[in-house]
């Protein structure tokens, strides 16, 4: 079983590994992902506000 430390020294390595990628995918824009993200929840809002129309 590991212990809390060893399992926080692991991540903390695991953490500073990503820091020298930078952690962003070269095929993955921005601009895309938060179009996406919009969209998607202009869509639930809009769901949302069509079973509450009683109101």
């Amino acid at each position: 079983m590991m212990s809390f430390h060893s399992t926080a020294a692991q991540l903390v390595t695991l953490a500073a590994e990503g820091e020298e990628h930078g952690g962003n995918h070269e095929s993955l824009s921005p601009y895309l992902t938060g179009g996406a993200a919009f969209f998607i929840l202009m869509l639930l809002l809009w769901i949302t506000t069509r079973f509450n129309r009683d109101r």
